[in-house]
């Protein structure tokens, strides 16, 4: 993603979604009550989290169908790839916390044996792992290699485990178990006036977020490269 226009556009979305988020109008029901707010802060985040981490596999998959020679030299699509799954990660903890808050006022606590809850714990130990596995392996084109396949499994599993195990179990969450959704009985027009928004900001910050990390790790890379030529010429 090139140009200015679409970070311009990722601060609006969030300042609006802030402002209208807090201090909208919004349907007064029973148990959730003003809690409904967080819809606009909560559910944003599982969005952003599985793009961030779609945009990981889809990055190692490019990093597996490379040319060899390509890979040894830059290894690019792989720094994209690990980049996007840390991004991907601190949205899926932003989530949860956001999740057991939201938990603890209508269900009474912060941690119930709920099959999504459960299962974005679990997604979250599968990337935590995928970091460890990437950590364990020394030679970094062997190490591209493993953690892009291991990326692939992973992103499947996150979405069994938060998208289709909830639905067919017993779950609290609405659209889940049996449930009706938000949308189906009290997301009227206003919510969704700064619900969708509120989703497009989170996603178009946490690309912003990656491509900032990408361009830190690509200056890193240079200044490495320049330290070796450097030491190399003195010895």
């Amino acid at each position: 993603m090139k140009g200015i226009w679409w970070k311009i556009l990722a601060v609006a979305l969030l300042f609006y979604s802030f402002i209208f988020g807090l201090k909208g109008d919004i349907p007064h029901l029973p148990i959730l009550r003003e809690t409904i707010r967080n819809l606009y802060f909560h559910v944003p985040m599982w969005f952003a989290m599985i793009v961030m981490m779609g945009a990981s596999m889809v990055f190692g998959i490019k990093h597996l169908a490379e040319k060899e020679g390509k890979k040894k030299a830059f290894l690019e699509n792989d720094t994209k790839s690990v980049l996007f799954a840390t991004s991907g990660l601190v949205f899926s903890v932003l989530g949860l916390l956001t999740g057991m808050l939201w938990a603890k006022f209508t269900w009474g606590a912060f941690w119930t044996n709920d099959p999504k809850l459960n299962g974005t714990a679990i997604t979250i130990l599968i990337y935590l792992a995928y970091f460890v596995l990437r950590g364990s392996i020394e030679d970094n084109e062997k190490k591209a290699q493993v953690s892009a396949v291991y990326n692939i499994f992973a992103f499947i599993l996150m979405i069994v485990f938060i998208g289709i195990l909830p639905r067919m179990t017993d779950s609290l969450h609405p659209g889940n178990g049996g449930n009706p959704a938000f949308g189906s009985y009290d997301l009227d027009n206003g919510m969704r006036g700064v619900f969708y928004p509120a989703v497009l900001g989170w996603i178009l910050f946490g690309f912003w977020l990656t491509n900032v990390k990408i361009r830190l790790k690509r200056v890193s890379k240079v200044l490495d490269k320049k330290q070796d030529k450097f030491y190399e010429s003195i010895l």
